[in-house]
């Protein structure tokens, strides 16, 4: 069985709803996962934008929402997990505002994508990582990787 991530807020390729955006309660979406493979330690999940600031000329990719070391006996996240909902061991990365926790689509111009992706590790990750940045944490992920899966919403103000 492959990695599976789904929502029951959104399905693949639609719109997110405006709950779950700067424009309403900026809570973090429900997420379920199902498939890890054997040999699963923990599970790394990042959210971003690969369209900021405009979709027609996009020149950087906006982190809304990084966790490293979800336990493998985690089979997803209820909504607003981000205000205290996540399971013990979670660690956060810092987003692109400069700071842990979830931040919601709030795209200025045009429909953004939104890419929600669920890695499977062999490892649980150091805790020297502290408040990684997605690029550090993608490095310590190298070559343990074992699957990955992926859920993409869009928005447009």
């Amino acid at each position: 069985m492959a990695l599976i991530l789904i929502s029951t807020a959104f399905t693949h390729g639609e719109d997110i709803p405006p709950r779950y955006t700067c424009d309403g309660q900026d809570c973090s979406p429900p997420l379920q996962w199902e498939g890890l493979p054997e040999g699963t330690r923990s599970l790394v999940l990042i959210i971003d934008d690969p369209d900021a600031p405009d979709p027609k000329a996009p020149r950087m990719v906006w982190d809304h929402w990084i966790l490293y070391n979800l336990p493998p006996d985690c089979q997803g996240l209820p909504e607003d997990a981000a205000r205290g909902g996540l399971p013990p061991g979670t660690g956060e990365g810092l987003n692109s505002w400069g700071r842990t926790g979830y931040g919601g689509p709030c795209p200025p111009i045009g429909r953004h994508r939104y890419f929600h992706r669920l890695y499977a590790l062999d490892v649980r990750l150091p805790l020297e990582l502290g408040t990684p940045t997605k690029d550090r944490l993608l490095l310590a992920m190298e070559d343990h990787i074992l699957a990955r899966a992926e859920l993409v919403g869009t928005y447009e103000r």
